[in-house]
């Protein structure tokens, strides 16, 4: 059975939401919000390892505490100018680690809302499949095409139209192929690589919950979600054994 590790590209600096320090590092219900985005991923069964891949000067990570995680996350400081060539490195830097049809999970540094049962329908629906996919949801909002006055040019039909979401779910070596030859400013997320290379990745239901923090106001949405599901976590996680500290720091050159 092959393994599944996830990977968080966390290099950038997320202008868009107008704080003093990087979106990944921005507290949310008393954590920084890149702690929430790695938390569902470190505690879930099936993943063996939480890559995080950090700026090479990033000074804060080392500042946070991650002890409860132990050795479920590794540090990897060699994040690219776009996300492509972020998540690229840090696979190029993980070879060692992972086998060619090992899964890997690219989750986004900003979507801190990620639940449990998202995961398990993840592996549910692709641990079998050719290509991989992702966590999306249909699209219930009308969609209008502006023209260059944003005035309404037209109302697009909605039919068969998603939103995608992260985690994205491939295969190491079909996701390094895909990455490798990708256009950068056009493989926005990882199913967009693999499309390039003409496979079809496998929609799986997401969650409305599993928003992306964009804007200074996405930040309240974000943590009136995360307490609100603190009591139902808490009981899935009673009982568990802490587990030792991890102080490594990796730094890739």
């Amino acid at each position: 059975m092959s393994k599944a590790y996830a990977l968080i590209p966390a290099a950038g600096t997320g202008t868009r939401v107008g704080t003093a320090v990087p979106k990944q590092y921005v507290e949310i219900a008393g954590r920084p919000m890149l702690y929430h985005a790695l938390r569902s991923l470190a505690r879930h069964p099936r993943i063996e390892q939480v890559l995080v891949v950090l700026a090479q000067g990033d000074q804060r990570f080392a500042r946070c505490d991650w002890s409860e995680f132990g050795n479920r996350i590794e540090p990897l400081y060699c994040g690219g100018e776009t996300r492509a060539a972020t998540v690229f490195n840090g696979l190029l830097a993980a070879h060692d680690t992972l086998s060619a049809d090992d899964w890997v999970l690219v989750h986004d540094a900003a979507r801190p809302c990620l639940g449990r049962e998202e995961l398990d329908r993840l592996f549910g629906e692709l641990g079998e499949d050719d290509v991989g996919g992702l966590l999306a949801v249909p699209v219930t909002d009308t969609l209008k095409r502006a023209n260059r006055e944003s005035r309404v040019a037209a109302t697009e039909p909605r039919d068969n139209l998603w939103l995608a979401q992260t985690p994205q779910m491939f295969r190491y070596r079909l996701l390094m192929e895909a990455l490798r030859v990708a256009d950068p400013a056009v493989a926005t997320d990882e199913a967009r690589a693999v499309e390039g290379l003409g496979r079809k990745p496998r929609l799986v239901m997401g969650s409305t919950c599993n928003i992306k923090v964009t804007y200074a106001e996405d930040l309240a949405l974000a943590e009136l979600i995360l307490r609100s599901s603190q009591p139902r976590a808490a009981g899935r996680q009673q009982g568990r054994k802490r587990q030792p500290a991890h102080g490594r720091k990796k730094v890739v050159r």
